[in-house]
């Protein structure tokens, strides 16, 4: 007699095994993931590496956000008889307890009305008190009192791969702060606005509203200021959004312009007189490649395209009587360091010298080569900085002189009272020549107040903003303004035409 039954139940002990199998694994491995979570937690409470730098980001967000200010502008721009009304914000940060506010130029330099607002809410009016268009870095003056200035740190410390926090206002979002590394130092990004590029790059998130807000290491002091966000060769100032690559001017170059600013109200630049290229082979074939004294530089530019190995900068030319000549600097000469900072690139180059102040030192560290021997050698120079002479390197000032305008300087109490007339902000004309139409309608004596339809407080920025407009209109037809007032008190325009 056949019997079933033992096989349907080893059939039937069979399947339940397969369905409850998989429950029970998961169950198990359930159990197993919470005693995992249990001993993570308990570690992380017990004190971690990551609450550790929470909490010294914490620190930081407490020291740095008392001195970041949130900077709203108002005003008009046009040209001729074309004009708009424009609303901005940036950011900024407190300078010292006497109510000066570091900004970019750019968020400040069209305003006829300017807000501050403070961390804890409170807003302040300010005015311009200077600004250098060049380095598009602004003074603005509040009223002082319960205002926390910002710590200072040293730009040229910094190094690649260092920590970095970013703070202001992206989009509006007031007293943000966002973090990242050093991603690159000495970064020139071919901007249209700015033309001393030395650049710090972090990639911590940078977007518009940031412009003006200071950049801090890792103890909360100030190494930068958060400038420009690099969305292409070519491009204005804080074009586009944040895509990793974010750009801030060093602390060197911020307190050589601020300093000047408060204590004479214009920026003076440091000069060698030299002609420069950069040591890649095509920028010393086309330096060599023009005639007149280019002759002079082609075989050491054949000699460095040979023997040369590194980043630097060649001298092409050397001015008679200017400060590299003096110190010894030659034609041929590749400057590898100033003051002990590597020199990356031109533009770089350009802009250590140009924070230096007329009469500061700078120590050059050159490489030589004796082209009848072939050895080279290393060796520093210190070089004694002389005043940038706008005649050399402003295409505007040669107009203004040749249109009759001879002589141009920023307006001060003291010059306006040689001159015999109230003092304003602006150009004040020491010389002009009455033969020209110009010098008939700004004769001595007359300040210049308003160039392209914005205001001017400096000879310096009314170069720059005459270049800017030169270069423009250079590419098409148009004219540029110019608003003054004569001695006897009269307010006068005149179009320097294209």
């Amino acid at each position: 007699m056949w019997t079933v039954g033992p096989a349907i139940v080893g059939a039937t002990t069979i399947v339940a095994a397969l369905f409850a199998g998989p429950a029970a694994i998961r169950g198990v491995v359930t159990a197993s993931t919470r005693a995992d979570i249990a001993k993570a937690s308990a570690r992380l409470q017990n004190g971690n590496v990551l609450e550790a730098i929470s909490e010294a980001q914490r620190d930081i967000a407490t020291v740095v956000e008392p001195s970041v200010v949130h900077v709203s502008s108002q005003g008009s721009v046009g040209n001729g008889s074309r004009f708009g009304q424009f609303a901005s914000t940036g950011s900024g940060w407190i300078w010292d307890e006497a109510g000066h506010v570091v900004t970019n130029a750019h968020v400040v330099e069209a305003a006829d009305e300017i807000e501050i607002q403070l961390h804890d809410g409170e807003v302040r009016s300010a005015e311009v008190l200077g600004l250098d268009l060049r380095s598009d870095i602004a003074v603005v003056k509040i009223a002082p009192g319960n205002l926390i200035p910002a710590l200072r740190g040293e730009s040229r410390g910094v190094r690649q791969g260092d920590i970095a926090f970013a703070f202001g206002s992206p989009f509006d979002f007031r007293f943000s702060m966002s973090s990242g590394i050093v991603s690159g130092l000495g970064r020139a990004a071919g901007l249209d606005d700015i033309d001393y590029e030395n650049f710090i790059q972090v990639d911590a998130a940078i977007n518009p509203g940031n412009s003006g807000g200071p950049l801090t290491d890792a103890q909360g002091r100030v190494i930068g200021m958060n400038t420009a966000i690099a969305t292409g060769r070519g491009n204005t100032i804080g074009q586009g959004q944040f895509a990793g690559i974010g750009l801030a001017i060093p602390m060197s170059q911020i307190t050589a312009v601020v300093e000047q600013v408060i204590e004479t109200g214009e920026v003076q630049k440091g000069f060698l007189g030299v002609g420069l290229a950069a040591t890649v082979s095509m920028d010393l074939q086309r330096a060599a490649a023009f005639g007149g004294r280019a002759a002079a530089f082609r075989p050491f530019a054949e000699a460095i395209i040979e023997a040369y190995e590194g980043e630097g900068v060649a001298v092409t030319a050397v001015e008679q009587g200017y400060p590299a000549e003096l110190a010894g600097i030659r034609v041929g000469d590749v400057i590898e360091q100033v003051d002990g900072r590597r020199v990356r690139g031109l533009e770089q180059l350009k802009s250590m010298i140009s924070s230096g102040r007329p009469g500061d030192v700078a120590v050059l560290d050159i490489w030589r080569i004796d082209l009848d021997t072939g050895e080279s050698e290393t060796r520093s120079i210190e070089v004694v900085l002389g005043r940038l002479d706008p005649i050399m390197s402003s295409l505007a000032a040669q107009r203004l002189r040749d249109l009759g305008l001879v002589e141009l300087a920023t307006s001060t109490r003291d010059r306006a009272e040689e001159a015999g007339v109230e003092f304003q902000s602006g150009v004040i004309v020491l010389d002009s020549d009455p033969r020209t139409q110009i010098g008939q309608v700004f004769p001595r004596g007359s300040i210049l107040l308003e160039a392209g339809g914005r205001p001017i407080g400096s000879y310096d920025e009314l170069l720059a903003r005459l270049d800017r407009l030169m270069v423009r209109l250079s590419r098409r037809q148009g004219s540029i303004p110019i608003v003054g007032v004569r001695p006897d008190g009269e307010r006068v325009a005149l179009d320097l035409g294209s």
